[in-house]
């Protein structure tokens, strides 16, 4: 069922579309695009915290899912499989499960999405299409791109109740001390 679908999505190839996901999946590249974000938001005071949980998110991302899922599984890549599609960009290196590219993206917007709900919606619609990329430019299986959005949420909202209950006892602490909240 898998390469069903890719192989679907092969038959819509275009110069358009090729285009625009060779540039949608740039910006998913390394992750460059979220972690400049993170660092933007991260140093303007009014988003300081989303920022800072947006570069967490990422960094633990990077550690579980790049660093261990993907080693522990080693699922091939469908482009390792079937080399008879030609591809748009390099072929990836490292193993396919999950898609690092939605990963990263998933965490990134749903930190976002958590503090700045409209900015969050955009950040999710981009997180959407980095991970369709992925599938059109035929170096994912679909459930890589569901596993990397399903673990890139799990990671944001665990950090972004880490965050808050660290700020709740912060608050809690200060009151006991008298000093303003």
């Amino acid at each position: 069922m898998d390469f069903e679908l890719l192989y679907r999505l092969q038959e819509i190839r275009s110069s358009m579309l090729d285009q625009l996901m060779l540039a949608v999946t740039f910006l998913g590249n390394g992750g460059w695009f979220w972690v400049a974000a993170g660092v933007t938001l991260a140093a303007v005071p009014s988003t300081r915290k989303m920022g800072f949980c947006v570069l967490l998110s990422l960094l633990m991302g990077l550690i579980l899912g790049n660093g261990i899922v993907k080693n522990l599984v080693a699922r091939d890549r469908p482009c390792w499989i079937d080399e008879s599609v030609r591809l748009l960009i390099d072929v990836p290196k490292d193993y396919s499960f999950p898609s690092g590219h939605t990963l990263a993206s998933f965490e990134a917007a749903v930190s976002i999405l958590l503090y700045r709900r409209p900015l969050g919606i955009g950040a999710l619609i981009l997180a959407c299409l980095i991970g369709f990329s992925r599938l059109y430019l035929f170096v994912h299986f679909p459930t890589d791109v569901l596993a990397g959005a399903v673990m890139g949420t799990a990671i944001a909202l665990s950090v972004h109740w880490a965050a808050e209950a660290l700020q709740t006892r912060r608050n809690v602490k200060k009151q006991e001390t008298g000093e303003r909240v």
